[in-house]
């Protein structure tokens, strides 16, 4: 438990921040969240127009266990807040309008499927699963959870062995092809790297293990929308003591004699013994800090690959639609140039896959009754020009596709419609070029390799969220926040 009596605030209350928020209160700090937005959550908010509910960030509810063990530190279950579905199907893949597969959650039903399209690879489907299972495990047990202060942390004798075996030196795409030789069947084990900001050409194999994660392990729904987990932590926070501050930007970290002692916000001076950013890493080190006390500046960033922007849509159709699932991806023919226009020649892709969350077909409650929610996302390039003409030539192009290969009228329906994309990103959450997921997930940066949990240039000033160690995705940032408590602890235990 903490020595004295103490004070920390959180730049931020995403799920990272409320993470770090929670365990810090548990072990005897006063924290303080401040928050830019309305609600807390980050990215994983929500919002309601003419009777829908939207999630207006993460969709996808993986690695169900990460949430057990945090709710485990406090005694608590998922379940003392929230309700999960396993969903199944676990989503269904587009190929075009002839080609198209429910991706059952019974493996079994996966194989075959598999053998239809290439003759004998649901059992070697089965060989890269057991391969993913191990890499999981191996990664769980003994890299994912460890902090890493230097790069002698990461290249020690063991990692090196290990790293071995979880084919660490190799990119994704290379070792999918040892299994599955059919390029359609390749993409459903590879676009999970999407969602971690990456690409399969230049993405560690390691990352194999997220195949584990959607197969074996499943694709889950907490009843309500992800903003139910917002909600979660909220309320965990509050039964820990910790105070929220809404509508209250940070504008600065007050640095005194090399330590961080305290923020100054739009309302005023909130003193504190330690500060915790979860906000965008490059915005508070460029925004937040003067030259001399950023560990990362301006020209560290710009020769970062940063992970994709995205087209989001959000809309409500006044009528029920067939043909989808809960979860849908479109895998486009153009794969492979989609990926170059987002990390080679920063583009805007001409031939883009996407993705299609219906959460209506799961939960009555996003929608009126006899009505459909519809979540787009289209991955692209940070840092894109983002004008109403762009946006609304995207908006008509997938709508138009989508319809094509449902052989439905969508757009005469809509009846709620939102587009949310770079500069949303940006004026919304500070984000770096209009990123929506932060940092991608390359070699070179990956464990050690991503920014730093500490600040190497101010005492008492820590860093959570999708830019640390481990990196992107809801469980990341948990375990980020997790890693980062530990360490506080040693640092003022």
């Amino acid at each position: 438990m903490l020595k004295g009596n103490k004070r920390a605030v959180v730049i931020g209350s995403g799920i990272g921040g409320m993470t770090a928020a929670a365990l810090l209160a548990r072990d005897g700090f006063k924290v303080t969240v401040l928050e830019k937005n309305d609600q807390p959550g980050g990215r994983a908010i929500g919002y309601v127009d003419r009777g829908f509910f939207f999630d207006m960030g993460p969709s996808w509810y993986l690695m169900p266990e990460v949430f057990s063990d945090f709710f485990k530190e406090f005694d608590r279950t998922p379940s003392d807040y929230y309700q999960l579905k396993r969903l199944d199907p676990s989503y269904k893949v587009f190929y075009g309008k002839e080609r198209q597969y429910s991706i059952p959650a019974d493996f079994e039903k996966t194989q075959k499927i598999f053998d239809s399209i290439e003759p004998g690879s649901g059992n070697r489907l089965k060989e890269y699963l057991d391969s993913a299972r191990y890499q999981y495990e191996i990664a769980m047990g003994q890299f994912i959870y460890k902090e890493y202060s230097s790069i002698f942390d990461f290249l020690n004798r063991k990692l090196v062995f290990e790293g071995t075996k979880l084919h660490v030196f190799e990119n994704l795409d290379g070792y999918v092809k040892r299994f599955i030789k059919d390029k359609d069947l390749r993409k459903i084990l590879e676009y999970t790297i999407v969602f971690l900001g990456g690409s399969p050409n230049a993405s560690p194999a390691m990352y194999a293990l997220m195949s584990h994660v959607d197969f074996n392990l499943g694709v889950w729904y907490p009843m309500g929308g992800m903003y139910e987990l917002s909600k979660a932590f909220h309320a965990l926070c509050l039964e820990q003591g910790v105070e929220f501050r809404f509508n209250e930007e940070v504008r600065k970290v007050i640095v005194e004699d090399g330590r961080a002692s305290g923020v100054l916000t739009d309302k005023g001076r909130t003193d504190a013994d330690i500060v915790v950013v979860n906000a965008d890493y490059p915005h508070a080190e460029i925004d937040l800090l003067r030259k001399g006390q950023r560990t990362y500046d301006e020209r560290y960033w710009s020769k970062k690959k940063i992970a994709p922007s995205c087209v989001l849509m959000y809309i409500g159709l006044d009528k029920r639609i067939e043909g989808l699932e809960h979860h849908n991806l479109y895998l486009s023919d153009g794969w492979d140039e989609h990926f170059a226009t987002i990390f080679d020649k920063a583009d805007w892709p001409a031939n883009p896959s996407y993705y299609v969350c219906c959460p209506s077909k799961t939960d009555p409650s996003v929608a009126p009754e006899g009505m459909e929610n519809l979540f787009f996302l289209v991955p692209v390039a940070p840092g894109l020009e983002d004008t109403d003409e762009v946006r609304e030539r995207y908006f008509n192009d997938i709508i138009s596709h989508l319809e094509n290969l449902l052989s439905e009228d969508i757009m005469g329906h809509i009846i709620s419609k939102r587009i949310f994309t770079h500069r949303d990103f940006a004026s919304k959450f500070n984000a770096y070029k209009g990123t929506a997921l932060g940092l991608a997930h390359t070699l070179k940066q990956t464990a050690v390799f991503r920014p730093g949990h500490r600040s190497k240039k101010v005492r008492s000033l820590y860093y959570t969220g999708q830019y640390t160690h481990p990196g992107i995705g809801v469980p990341m940032v948990i375990i980020s926040s997790q890693i980062i408590a530990k360490e506080i602890m040693k640092d003022h235990g």
